[in-house]
Order: C-alpha cells, then structure tokens, then sequence
C-alpha cells in the first residue's frame, strides 16, 4: 500500500470517527427509550407477551431495515447535491431536474419547505427527549434522585449549545471517540441478553412482525406509533451529509451503528421475555447494578452528542434555506479552514436553545415527550420520499416498475409510522406541527414578500439606460478612484449611484455595479464564477459583474473582485470604496399581502444580517444609502 493510499484511508477512518460523533448519535440512543415506550404507550396496550415481544423486535429491525439501510444509506445518499444533504437541498435538486417552470418545479420546493419545517420539529424535541431519557437513568437506583432530574437536564443542555460555536470539526473529534465507546457497550449489553436467551435472535425472521401486525391489528398499528422511535435520526443522517461525505457515513453504518443497535435490541428484548417487569426501563436494567451509574454518565454524553446531529442539520437546512429564498441574510460562520460544510449560524443556535429549553421545563420526562415525537418525523420521511422519487424518475430515468416497488415497500412502511403518529395529535404530538406550521409560514411570507418588494424596488429604481442618458446630458464630474455598488440586477440603477450622483453631481471614474446570483447547486466553481459586461454607453466607465455562487459557497464580494481583477476584468477592489443601497420597508394599507404577513416580513427584515458582514465587505470604505420600499 502506497503511502498516499494510507493516508487516504487513515483520513477516511478518521471522517468515519467523526461521522459516529456527529451523524449517528440521534439513531444511536434511541435504545435508551425506544423499547420502554413501546410497551407503556396507551397504558402498556402492547403487553410483554412472547409474541409481542418477538415481534415488537421484529418490527423495529425491519424498519431499521427498510428505512434506514435501505431508503437513506443505499439509495437517498446518491441523491446529494453536489455533496450537500437534507431536504431543502433534495428539493433543489429534483426542482433543478423537472420541467423549469412547470406545476412541478413549484410543487418540489412547497414540499421541501414543509418538510425543512418539520426538520426543524424533529431538532427542537431530539435533545429534550434524547437528554431526559438518559439522566432518567439516575433515578432506576435511586428514586429520590427524580426531583433533580430536569434541572441536570437543561445544565447540559445549555452546556450543549454553548459549545456549537466550535463547529462540528472540534466537535466530532470529540464526540467520535465517546460514541465508539456508546456503540460498544450497546453491543455488549446486547450480547449479555443475548446469551442469556438465545430464542430471542429467531425475531429478525420478519414472520413474526407479520404475525403481530396481523393477529392484533389494533394494537400493532398503536406500537407502530412507538416503533418508530428506534429510526429517529436517518433524516439527519441524510442532512450531515455535507460535513462528512458519503463514503464515511455508509461505512460507519454497516460496520459499527447497525450491527450494534441490532445487538442492543435484540438483548433487550431477551430481558423482557425473562422478566416482563423490567419494560419500566428495559435499556438499564439491562446492565448489571454496578454498572447503572457510569452508564447513566456514559448514556448523558451520548445524548448530548444525539442532539448535535440534529443541530448540525439544522444548520445546514437553514444555509440552504436563505441561499434558495426562502430565509432573510443570516450569520454564518465557517468553523473549518477546509470543510465548507462545517459551519455555525448563531440565530439558529439560539432560537433552538429557546424551544427546547421550553420543552423540557413543560413535558418534564421523555415519556411524556414521546407522545409529541413521531408525527415531524415520519412526516419528514414521506416528504423526502416523494422528492427522491420525483429525481428518480427525472434525473435517472427510472422505470416506472423500480418506482412503484420503492414508493410501496419504502412509502406504505413510512405512511404507516405517519399515520399511527397521527392520532397522538391531542396528546402532544400537536406541538411539532406546530412549530412545522409557523416555520413553514415564515418561508413561504419571506419569500412572497422579496417577490413583492424586489419588484416595487426596481420600478423606484429605473432602468441603468435611463440612468446613461442622464450622464449623457448632464455630465457629472468625474472624481478618482473606483466606486463599486453591490446591486441585485443589471437591468437597473442601484439606489445609492443615482442618489449619490443626482444630489452630489459626481461620479467615480470607475463605477462597478455587483449582483450576487445565487445557483440552484450547493457550490459554483471559481472559473465560472465571474461573468462581466459593460453597461451604458461606452465613456461612461460602468462595468456590471455578476458573481454566481452555490447555496453553500460564502460570498465575499471583495475577493470575487480579486478573482475578477486577475481574470483580466478592469477592477481594483483594493482600493474600491464600496456603497450599499439600504431598503427600508413601510408598512401601508396595500393588499399584496395580509397585514399580519407584512409585520411579519418587515420584523425579520430588520433581524438579517448585515449586508457588510454578509458580503465580507471592508467597514472602513463602504457606504451605505437609504431609501424607502412601501408594503
């Protein structure tokens, strides 16, 4: 082996590590609480019988099965975009490969809107149910300690959301090392089980999760609802695929996360045959009692590490989400030199901070919390369903057989755990619809709102050929020096040049007007970056660069301009003062949008980013105009 070959798989297994810190943790502890409430879902309907039993394990490894291994690692993995996951990008992707302009195309984004919405249910409950099922732990040896419980609870969890500015590089070489540990006691707890009854491996036949489904209709559709606890996590598997890549993720599965969690549920489900008692918390009590206590230390860092995977999505989901319209300019800070995947959007890091810190202190145990778990996530499953089958078929060229049987075998599993979920709707599950309905919302209004105010803009702003024939006839003086004016379009003036000109009868020698386009593909190579032209009439020195950028490519301005000078574009960005048309919005009487939407809108106007850190432009020599937009 060569030594490039070493080190390329040295590199591999180390993404690999840190993939298990990152990615798997969610899937990873659901043990913790997957089986336990099954069995005391409605009042323990599912009884500890030999046959439910069997076919509860059934079940819960066929799903893993199915959804996981199959859907997400073998095939929704192929479907990155430009290396990028998650749903937002999916439906980029699938938008980018139907008919442009067509019911479709519209249809494809709505859909990934949703389904980010409901992501963002799934990130805000993860860490309070995957932090609470742990320190519940505590109180398995020692009852008295359940009072302490939610305050440990939101300790660490403020405590985990205080160390995402690091990134999720710092982050995964610290996590990986204490989830390998995770994924090895799983299998040894499991093994123990095991041993114990070795009856128990017969419940990977899939004929007793047919059995069970069948002989108790009733109550199999109700642990369905529960089941799909153990599969928590595959979306966000799917949405850190741009901190790690594809290889290392399926690697980690295969080998260390899926055999382990098998084990795992297969060991406590041998536990529950042995002593039906022991559903009141069959993940400890499958431990021996000396035992209890560092695994409730070791179990408390893992979920900790389940919530980061989640988080991290979050992240990348809403990166994608501004890039493609549907956010205002957020804060993004790049926490790797060589990862552009590996990144920290401060506003999102709070505002999940607040939610689930709010969660914790209302529900108070993951038991209650389970009953408003499921319904964002198996609705985040369908959605992402129906969109890599829309790119299936467009993209690929899939026939129409190959369709049908995944969206049958993949689909009808999947609207199943949708519809078993759906009737824990009253009992909590109400609560990630609803904070799916209000993110949803405010996509869709920010969106429709730029739509509107982008085209009240231009016609204040008038078209760059009037903007010549004024120069033409009324020759301004000329001053040194070049003046470059970050601007939307070419097609008209940016506010700031003809306010400046018109009130000060002057004009730079050099006017660059720069409109960032940002592409429907997560990043835009260097060399097709640039596209320039002049504008106006010839002497009027007034050059239009568009740099086009990809939703996860960071767009510095100042150094798309050095790319530009060395391209041999006349621009000298070092000496540039750079100017900034500020849109104030008035809110007025007109009915483009409901007046709710347009306080809405105008609020998270005021609450993006500002445009000088956005565009990485210098304090020092950038000017910024006002003038006013009404609503």
């Amino acid at each position: 082996m060569t030594s490039s070959q070493t080190a390329h798989r040295a590199g591999g297994l180390t993404l690999a590590l840190g993939a298990l810190g990152v990615v798997f943790g969610d899937i990873g502890t659901s043990p913790l609480y997957a089986l336990q409430t099954v069995f005391s879902i409605d009042d323990g309907v599912v009884a500890p019988t030999r046959d439910n039993v069997h076919g509860v394990i059934s079940l819960v490894f066929w799903s893993i099965t199915v959804v996981v291994s199959v859907k997400y690692v073998a095939f929704v993995l192929r479907a990155d975009n430009d290396g990028e996951g998650g749903i937002m990008a999916l439906a980029a992707l699938a938008r980018r490969t139907v008919r442009t302009g067509g019911r479709r195309a519209a249809v494809v984004m709505v859909l990934g809107v949703v389904g980010a919405s409901l992501f963002y249910g799934d990130s805000v409950i993860t860490p309070a149910i995957s932090v609470m099922s742990a320190i519940e732990g505590l109180s398995v040896p020692e009852p008295s300690l359940r009072r302490f419980e939610v305050p440990l609870g939101a300790v660490v969890i403020t405590v985990l959301f205080l160390v995402q500015r690091a990134g999720t590089a710092r982050v995964g070489r610290l996590f990986g090392p204490v989830m390998a540990l995770w994924f090895a006691v799983l299998a040894l707890l499991g093994l123990g089980g095991i041993v114990a009854d070795p009856e128990i491996l017969t419940a990977l036949s899939p004929h007793w999760a047919v059995l069970f489904v069948v002989e108790q209709p009733l109550v199999g559709f109700v642990a369905m609802g529960a089941v799909v606890l153990a599969i928590t996590g595959a979306e966000a598997l799917y949405a850190d695929m741009g901190h790690f890549g594809r290889p290392p993720i399926r690697r980690a599965w295969f080998f260390v996360v899926f055999p382990c969690l098998t084990l795992n549920y297969l060991g406590q489900g041998s536990l529950v045959l042995r002593d039906p008692t022991s559903v009141a918390n069959p993940f400890y009590l499958l431990a021996p009692a000396w035992a209890v206590w560092p695994l409730v230390v070791l179990a408390t860092a893992a979920t900790v590490i389940a919530s980061q995977a989640v988080i991290s999505g979050a992240f990348s989901v809403s990166r994608q989400a501004e890039r493609l319209g549907y956010l205002p300019r957020l804060t993004v800070r790049h926490t790797s030199p060589d990862e552009s995947g590996q990144i920290y959007v401060p506003a999102i890091n709070w505002i999940l901070y607040g939610g689930v810190l709010l969660l914790l202190l209302v529900f108070q145990s993951s038991e209650r919390l389970a009953t408003a778990y499921g319904l964002a996530v198996t609705g985040t499953f369908l959605l992402t369903t129906t969109l890599f089958l829309v790119h299936a078929d467009a993209a690929w060229h899939w026939s129409r057989r190959r369709l049908l049987t995944l969206g049958i075998l993949v689909g009808g599993l999947e609207l199943v755990f949708f519809a078993a979920n759906v009737t824990k709707v009253l009992t909590g599950g109400w609560l990630p619809v609803l904070i799916a309905v209000v993110v949803a919302t405010t996509m869709l209004t920010w969106r429709r709102g730029s739509a509107v105010v982008t085209l009240k803009r231009r016609h204040r702003e008038g078209p760059i050929q009037e903007f010549s024939r004024w120069l033409a006839r009324e020759r301004p003086t000329r001053v040194p020096g070049t003046a470059v004016f970050v601007h939307p379009s070419r097609a008209t003036t940016p506010i700031a040049l003809r306010e400046n000109t018109r009130l000060n009868h002057v004009i730079h020698e050099h006017v660059v007007i720069v409109s960032t386009v940002s592409e429907n593909v997560p990043h835009v190579a260097a060399q097709d970056s640039i596209v320039w032209q002049v504008v106006g009439a010839p002497g009027d020195h007034v050059i239009h660069i568009a740099v086009h950028y990809g939703f996860h490519d960071d767009q510095d301005v100042p150094q798309a301009l050095a790319r530009a000078r060395d391209a041999g574009v006349p621009v000298d960005p070092d000496g540039a003062t750079y100017f900034l048309s500020r849109i104030t919005v008035e809110l007025t009487g007109e009915t483009s949008l409901p007046r709710w939407r347009k306080r809405l809108f105008i609020a998270l106007a005021h609450n993006a980013a500002s445009p000088i850190d956005y565009f990485r432009l210098p304090e020092d020599r950038t000017v910024s105009m006002g003038s006013f937009v009404k609503l």
